[in-house]
């Protein structure tokens, strides 16, 4: 599988990630989904310290014991489970993050952690002291580099402009084009790559289609909008199945680097991994999605 730098960093990581939070606590079956995306050339695995309270860190880190140099490992940092674990909160302090990588360390089985990311962020947090958390731990040779996973235009040009974050993870696809003019842009003349996730648009983009639809639809599109579009675009885009096109779709833009997609069984690792091998977009079909598709803006999340 091609693979691609992720911004100005030295990691090369290939175009499909593999999402972990879909792994399940199941180790065995966890286990061969990892094997599969190995056995594909995926080498990206993205988990975080929030998935399962940490036990999906554990089983990453045991499923990849042997392996770790073969791979880019990535985790997130920034939520804090409540004691009775019934929900979290928002801790983005320097003393917060340098502890919580301890024990994202710890579970994952390794003394370093190629990508370190802070999971959210508002323009209201303390941004400079995040930073240096970030820097601190990097010179400490505990990480190798830091990004963001965020879907905050405000927040990303902030990190873009003061910080020396690799990369940005933001949700993507044909049916949220948002980061498209906010978002991409700033990445793509910065030389920071994106990660995108949702690609397939929680199934929406994909075989089942409106199998996926709820009746409020999804983002700014109801559900008649969905109803219209999605047989429209699988008729259009007839030369290849539409969750290919999602996926490549995404990687067709040249601020990305990576699109990460989850998968709960090997078939699904599978398809992914045939579907970012398939012929890129042509211009006509990038076109013609735009001309179909709506190009949304971010309204509430700033």
């Amino acid at each position: 599988m091609n693979k691609n730098r992720l911004g100005n960093s030295d990691l090369n990581v290939s175009m499909l990630g593999l999402g972990c939070m879909s792994l399940g606590t199941d180790l065995d079956k966890a286990r061969s989904i990892i094997d599969a995306a190995l056995d594909e050339g995926i080498n990206y695995f993205d988990t975080a310290d929030l998935y399962d309270f940490g036990e999906n860190e554990k089983i990453v880190g045991e499923c990849l014991k042997g392996r770790r140099d073969k791979v880019i490992l990535a985790t997130k940092a920034g939520n804090r489970w409540n004691e009775d674990k019934s929900g979290w909160s928002w801790d983005p302090s320097k003393k917060h993050i340098k502890e919580a990588v301890k024990g994202s360390l710890k579970r994952l089985g390794t003394d370093y952690i190629d990508l370190y990311q802070l999971h959210g962020g508002t323009i209201d947090d303390p941004i400079d002291e995040t930073i240096e958390a970030f820097e601190d731990l990097k010179a400490d040779g505990l990480i190798r580099y830091y990004g963001i996973s965020s879907i905050r235009p405000n927040v990303v040009r902030e990190y873009a402009a003061k910080s020396g974050i690799a990369s940005v993870m933001v949700q993507y696809s044909m049916l949220d084009r948002r980061p498209e003019e906010e978002i991409l842009t700033v990445l793509q003349r910065e030389g920071i790559s994106a990660v995108t996730r949702g690609p397939v648009a929680k199934g929406l983009l994909s075989e089942k289609m409106l199998e996926k639809a709820s009746g409020k639809g999804y983002l700014d599109y109801s559900l008649a909008d969905l109803e219209r579009l999605l047989p429209l675009l699988k008729e259009k885009l007839a030369s290849r199945p539409l969750e290919e096109a999602a996926l490549l779709y995404n990687l067709s833009h040249p601020a990305v680097a990576a699109v990460v997609a989850g998968a709960s069984s090997l078939e699904q690792v599978r398809k992914n991994a045939s579907a970012v091998r398939g012929e890129p977009l042509s211009k006509e079909e990038i076109i013609l999605i735009r001309e179909l598709t709506k190009a949304n803006v971010y309204a509430e999340h700033r």
